[in-house]
Formats: structure tokens, sequence, C-alpha cells
């Protein structure tokens, strides 16, 4: 909560330091539903840009500043927030750093949701567009691109931002070609003229010319029409051409998001990502509601089988009530499995609450950030002792739920024969993965390029852990953003790999995919890989092998 000061100075001017806490408390529900929206129809990640927004909203700084502004000058609130977004404003304009001048687009959309409630005036999104447009403007803002989702608009065109700006992230997540960073486009253009928006080509056409616009709309009418083929692939099953089977299975947040998954084809969830529900709630949820909750996505999932990872939290999603804490580097610190273990009582709440679901479905538990074999006994001790409880409770239970791990950690990948004696299956988190491989923080523009999934280190190590888990017939699967890629699904699936998880929204273009292959040629595919020195190169490989393979993947931007 937004706290107000302890020294009673508010009382000079209490309407407006009430005003303004009551605007806060309004826009911190108003993030609480963007996020749990976001984190529904986009993604986990994508949430993230709003939880980012909702600290700054409590940042004890941002908020010290309005307040100071509003009882030492005497400035009604709107006034204030105006004045130290001017301040803001001021310095973010000196600094160099492309990356940290973006989020002053942060900021200015703080003060927006704080503004909306004062019962000020606030620049909205037209609601009453019937036809497709293209939005131009000066600069967009992460909220109002979730506001676009519910309007007819085809395109984003901005004079500021770039590629690592949130607004940018979030139209490529909900697949909205968009161009920033093109000063005076706004001078250029005017209510009603034709423009083609390039996404995949950064590049934008003003009043293109007949040739031009026949091509675009050629493009945009293939596009549109091999998503709606790809949709229909719904009930084909996911074999190769020479007969082999692959698992394509779904990660998601909720019920709504398991019932998804099946619409698009997937064979089960892969990935129940837990968080969600203690991301949305004030409290700490029983062991009822999460029992409740996860049986509700067992039975929404399809095949009613599911694999439930247990709370990954820490880094950028933070629970008051497991310690709030700074850590000059929470990537790397206290966070996920190693967090929970120290939280023995909540930890075998959740572990309950997931065995309780064993008679619902085909369930399995799935603990993530593990990095040494003790770790990995430590947690099947509570997992024992949670099902020694439930026996003596006589409570339902599942006896032999199936025990998983995520590899994420380097560590445990280069230990993971010994990992496989104590383990059912194995599932590989390949975005902390592979950040954690390269020394690099996958949300640092500086050294971003550095996480790539196609270097060779990547590959070289995926293929270490896959060969490893077939030797010893134990079910792996692939959990992170590679598991959607065209590129990458080819050369992992010719490395041994049979079970991908991905967003839902991936599942239709890799089916296709898959019945488009033998497993000759994708193994080939993989030699060529393993035996390439830079990411160039396997990157270019493997683009050309799946526009040979598929040539119309060109449409589904293979490129990016």
């Amino acid at each position: 909560m937004c706290r107000q000061p302890a020294d009673g100075s508010e009382a000079v001017f209490p309407e407006e330091v009430q005003c303004f806490e009551s605007a806060c408390a309004h826009a911190r529900q108003e993030l609480d539903d963007i996020i749990a929206r976001v984190s529904r129809q986009v993604g986990d990640e994508e949430a993230a840009i709003f939880r980012a927004h909702l600290r700054l909203l409590c940042d004890p700084a941002l908020i010290g500043k309005i307040k100071s502004a509003i009882l030492d000058q005497h400035l009604d609130a709107s006034t204030a927030l105006q004045r130290i977004l001017a301040e803001y404003t001021d310095v973010f304009a000196r600094i160099e750093d492309e990356y940290l001048k973006e989020r002053l687009a942060d900021i200015r959309d703080v003060i927006g949701y704080i503004q909306r409630h004062l019962g000020r005036p606030v620049s909205r999104p037209h609601s009453d567009l019937s036809q497709p447009v293209v939005v131009v403007a000066v600069e967009i803002l992460p909220s109002q691109v979730m506001a676009f989702t519910e309007l007819p608009v085809v395109g984003l065109i901005t004079e500021t931002g770039g590629a690592t700006g949130h607004a940018a992230i979030l139209a490529r997540s909900l697949a909205i070609p968009a161009v920033s960073g093109l000063p005076g486009i706004m001078d250029e253009v005017k209510t009603g003229d034709l423009v083609a928006v390039d996404g995949r080509e950064g590049c934008v056409h003003l009043a293109p010319g007949p040739e031009i616009e026949a091509a675009y709309r050629t493009l945009q009418r293939e596009h549109m029409a091999l998503r709606e083929h790809l949709v229909e692939n719904r009930d084909q099953e996911p074999v190769t051409t020479d007969g082999i089977r692959v698992d394509l299975l779904a990660n998601v947040n909720g019920p709504l998001d398991a019932e998804l998954a099946g619409r698009v084809g997937a064979g089960a969830v892969g990935l129940y990502r837990t968080e969600y529900l203690f991301l949305t709630r004030a409290g700490v949820p029983d062991e009822e509601e999460q029992f409740a909750t996860y049986r509700a996505v067992v039975e929404a999932a399809p095949n009613r089988t599911v694999s439930i990872r247990t709370l990954d939290v820490g880094g950028d999603k933070r629970l008051p009530y497991l310690g709030a804490r700074h850590e000059a580097n929470p990537s790397l610190g206290y966070r996920s499995t190693r967090l929970t273990l120290d939280y023995p009582e909540f930890f075998e709440a959740q572990v309950r609450a997931i065995l309780r679901t064993g008679p619902y479905g085909s369930v399995s538990m799935l603990f993530p950030m593990v990095t040494t074999l003790s770790e990995v006994r430590r947690i099947r001790q509570f997992v024992d002792q949670a099902r020694s409880s439930l026996r003596r409770q006589g409570v339902p239970f599942a006896e032999k739920m199936p025990f998983g791990v995520m590899l994420e950690v380097p560590a445990a990948a280069l230990c993971i024969d010994d990992l496989l004696d104590e383990v059912d299956y194995v599932s590989i988190g390949s975005n902390d993965l592979i950040q954690y491989l390269m020394a690099a923080d996958r949300n640092n523009p500086k050294v971003a390029h550095l996480c790539d999934p196609f270097s060779p280190a990547v590959f070289r190590l995926l293929h270490q852990i896959i060969r490893a888990c077939n030797r010893r017939q134990t079910p792996v699967t692939l959990c992170g953003e590679m598991a959607g890629r065209l590129r990458c699904f080819l050369a992992l699936f010719g490395m041994g790999l049979r079970s991908f998880s991905m967003s839902p929204a991936f599942l239709p273009p890799i089916k296709n995919l898959v019945r488009r292959i033998s497993q000759p040629i994708a193994c080939s595919v993989a030699e060529s890989v393993l035996q390439m020195k830079t990411s160039e190169q396997i990157r270019e490989f493997l683009t050309a092998e799946v526009r040979r393979i598929w040539p119309e993947a060109t449409l589904l931007d293979i490129g990016e």
C-alpha cells in the first residue's frame, strides 16, 4: 500500500492528500486487474511489465515527491502529479542510455493511472472505432496497448521509443505490427491517410502506391489465411511423416488457459504456473483455496493431464508474506524453491494441495530452480511428510504422483545423471537456463543479445540433457520460449526431444511443422547445428531449413 508520511505534515493540506491516497488505492486495484488480464491473455512475462508499474505506484521516492509537492507547495494533487512528471521528463532527457530513457513511459503511465482516479481528464483511446486503424502517436503507453486489444487497431507507429520499450514488447506479444522511433511522423500523416506498417522489417510506407498497397494486402490476406488454417489442425495428430509422435503441451496460468489449450489442440498441460494464484491475492491462499483452483485446472485441461509447478517467485515477482528484501542480483538470489524451502508450513500446504488433486486426473508435481542433489532430496522429504500427514488425516490423495524438477541452473544440468536417480521426469526451463549459462540478464539491453537461443553453447548443453534423459528413459520436456520457435523445434527434435510445452498460441504452427518433417531430416539438421561455431551460422541455417520444409512459414515471422 502507498504510505502517508509519519510526521503528521499532511494535516497542512489534508483534503488533497486524502484525495491522492484514494486515487493511489483505486489505481492499485486497476493494476491488479490489468496484471490478471495480461497474465491470462498474453503471458506472465508480459504481466511483469505491469507488476513493475505496481511497484512504482508504491515507490516511497515517487510518492514522497508527489506528497511533498502537495504539502510544501500547496498544490492540488493533479497539478502536483504534472509538476513531478515534468521534473522526471527533464532528468530523463539528459540520459543517453536508450533503455533507461524508455522507462519514462512507465512513470508517465503510472501517473496516468492516478490521474484517472482523481477524476481529471486523461487522454484515452477512442472506443467508437468501427474500421481497422493504424494508431500514430508521439508515444504509446503499455496500458494503452492493452486497451487496443478491444479495438480494431491493426498497427502502431510512434515518434519515440524502441524495441526494448514495454509498449513494443506488448505489441509483439499481441501480434500487432509496430514501428517505433520515427521522429516527425506526426507531421507527415493525418487522420484518414493510408499507411502500411511492416513490423517484420521495421519500416512504414506512407501513402503507398498501387503496387506496394497490393503487395501488402496480399501479404496480409495470406497471413490471416495461414493463421486460420493452422487453428483448423486442432484435431490432427502431431505425428511426423515417418510415424513418430510428438507431445505438444501447453503452459497455463489457470483454468481458463487450460480450457484454451484444449481448443487449440494441446495434448495436456505441460506447465501450470501456480504463482498466478498467489500474485493476484492480497493474502496467502490457504490449502483449500489452492486445492480448489488446482482441481479446476486439472478438470479443464486436455485429457485431465497437468504438471503443476510449485511457487516460482523472487526476482521481479515478490510476495510480501514471504519476506520482502532487496537483493543486488535477485535473479541469482533467494527465489523459487530456495525460498519456499525456508517456509515449511507454506510449502507443505502447497504440496498437500497438489497431492490432493491426484484423484481427479493425471497429475505430476514439478519443482523449479533446483541446483544440487541435496536440494532434491530435501524436497522429497517435504513431499513424504505431506503424504504422511494426509494419510493420517484420511484425506484422499495420489500416493504415486510423479516427481519432477526444472533444469534451469547449469550446475544441475551438468550433474543431470545424479539428479535422474531421484526424479521421475525433467522439465527444461530454457529462458533461465540460457541467461544463467551465458551470464547475461535477459532484461538488460546491454547484454540481452547474449541470451541467444541459437548459441552453440545452448544447443550443446541441451543435447547433453536430452541424451542423458533418453539414455535413462526419463521423460524430458522443454518448457521455455524455445519450445514455440519453429527453428529451435526442428533442431531439438533432431536431437531426440519428443515433448514440448509452450504458449497455446504457438501450438498450431509447431504441429504443422511436425507433420511435415521426418526423423532422418531432423537428425541431419541437428548434426549440422552441433558442428557450427556461431549463433549467426545456426540461425541462418535453421531459417533456411524451415523455409525449405515449409515455405509459407515466412509469413509467421520465423526470422524474429
